[in-house]
């Protein structure tokens, strides 16, 4: 059972038993416990679907949803479960990630070139905008059928390139997620005293040149509606929480980084946007809708409110 108008509700608890079944069998393929997962699922996961939902409806249109978490904040399975929710409730949802934006291979190759320094693809200015802006604009308007870009990350052994876009109809939802999605650029002098230190001379040329880049990004952070911050207590979590994936997808037998080079990764996009100079000064800001601070063993408390 599909539910179109949220104000016909008769109670959480009937639309909890209606998507239990759906959300059981997503905890198994995400090798998560519905059990420990129920509590997630009835205190975020449904009143944020709702609140995104009546949202939508208010505007009568399309509604894009910004989402920003760093590395193992959960955004990628936040922004899953919302889908599977907002489908019961008669929405078309669909889910971008920023990294889905990333410029080709080749166009890469050519961008490292010009600039060694970007090492791996991830910082502002390895992306594409002006494809975003394209997939944004389509789903604003309404546009029928929209082709949502997609990226494999293990094409070109690793080096990750575009793969077939998947063809999205009648999108009334969308998820726009990713490690800087609504970062704005700050003040050069900012980065004089930062909060952390700043090893090199070389990586304060490095920040503030990928500050620089974060103005061609601001069009896209102009066509979200609301911006949601999954915001770990230390930034430093994201590291030990990479390290902890990367070593159970080791266990099941895939491939994965050292802790050594998985600190090196990390680290490279701190030295790009560190998050006590960018991320922490906009979760303070007025310019956040829902701030979804979580603990270092994954628990959650939000404050703020929707517009």
């Amino acid at each position: 059972m599909k539910y179109k108008d949220i104000n016909i509700l008769n109670t959480r608890k009937d639309l909890l038993k209606s998507i239990y079944p759906s959300f059981c069998k997503f905890c198994y393929g995400h090798n998560l416990q519905p059990e420990k997962m129920s509590e997630v699922l009835s205190s975020l996961w449904l009143p944020l679907a709702i609140k995104i939902a009546s949202q939508q409806q208010k505007l009568k249109r399309p509604f894009i949803q910004g989402i920003l978490g760093g590395q193992g904040t959960g955004k990628t399975t936040l922004c899953k479960a919302l889908c599977l929710i907002l489908q019961h409730l008669g929405h078309n949802a669909i889910s971008l990630s920023i990294d889905d934006l990333y410029k080709t291979y080749s166009d890469r190759l050519i961008l490292q070139q010009q600039d060694p320094r970007l090492i791996w693809r991830g910082p502002p200015g390895t992306h594409d905008v002006n494809l975003g802006l394209t997939v944004l604009d389509q789903v604003l308007i309404g546009q029928t059928v929209v082709k949502i870009p997609r990226f494999d990350k293990s094409a070109c052994e690793g080096a990750g390139d575009r793969t077939t876009p998947e063809i999205i109809t009648n999108v009334d939802i969308l998820l726009f997620e990713g490690w800087f999605v609504g970062v704005r650029p700050i003040q050069d002098q900012e980065f004089d005293n930062p909060p952390w230190p700043i090893l090199t001379l070389e990586d304060k040329i490095f920040a503030r040149d990928i500050n620089q880049n974060l103005h061609d990004y601001l069009p896209l952070w102009e066509r979200l509606d609301s911006l949601i911050v999954l915001y770990p207590t230390d930034y430093r979590l994201s590291l030990q929480w990479r390290q902890q994936a990367e070593h159970e997808m080791i266990a099941s037998g895939k491939s994965g980084m050292s802790d050594s080079q998985i600190e090196e990764f990390v680290k490279y996009f701190w030295r790009s946007l560190h998050p006590e100079l960018f991320i922490t000064p906009l979760v303070e800001s007025s310019g956040v809708d829902l701030v979804i601070q979580i603990n270092s063993d994954r628990s959650f408390k939000c404050s703020g409110l929707f517009k």
